[in-house]
């Protein structure tokens, strides 16, 4: 994660030394040449700030996140990013550039919030309260659509993918009766 984070800031470093070419790469609803940014949209953001306010959590709930596998943390990150993405590109307002990790970092507080509920694992239900406790009164605010400096659609559609990557990518338990048994 710390890979990840850094590799954020050094695109943050280009896109001010280069006039913010990079920020092109955001999405602009509706218009169908768009979804090719529908990925790199995660990866970019608007300014040295914008970069910062999602650097901590996504440090945070990543490294969380990847302590339940490498793969699976994959698997859950890419979900999120392109259901967000296009959950952005569908219903944010017209005329409007969206991008950033915040969709991921919304994305995977929804996953660490319910994975523990889903593979009915208390050690990571324990994870889910202490992350809602913490940064739930952020998240709901990140949720309004009264701030209009932020996509709160974004932030609503990371949560959305990472509530649903919880279930998609479940731990999968061998039924009972299918476990060995020591004689």
């Amino acid at each position: 994660m710390v890979g990840w984070v850094a590799f954020l800031w050094i695109l943050e470093v280009v896109d001010v030394a280069t006039g913010h070419s990079l920020d092109a790469y955001g999405i602009e609803p509706r218009r169908p040449g768009e979804l090719l940014d529908v990925v790199p949209a995660s990866f970019i953001h608007f300014g040295f700030g914008h970069v910062a306010s999602n650097s901590v959590p996504l440090l945070v709930f990543g490294f969380l996140a990847a302590l339940g596998g490498i793969r699976r943390f994959a698997a859950v990150a890419a979900l999120i990013i392109v259901v967000d993405g296009l959950g952005v590109w569908l219903v944010a307002p017209d005329h409007s550039n969206t991008a950033g990790a915040s969709g991921l970092v919304f994305g995977l507080f929804g996953y660490l919030l319910v994975r523990g509920f889903v593979d009915r694992r208390p050690l990571d239900i324990g994870v889910g309260l202490v992350i809602g406790a913490i940064w739930g009164s952020s998240i709901l605010l990140g949720l309004s659509p009264a701030n209009t400096s932020v996509s709160w659609q974004g932030h609503l559609f990371g949560l959305a993918a990472g509530v649903a990557a919880a279930f998609v990518f479940r731990r999968r338990n061998a039924p009972a009766s299918a476990r060995p048994l020591m004689s």
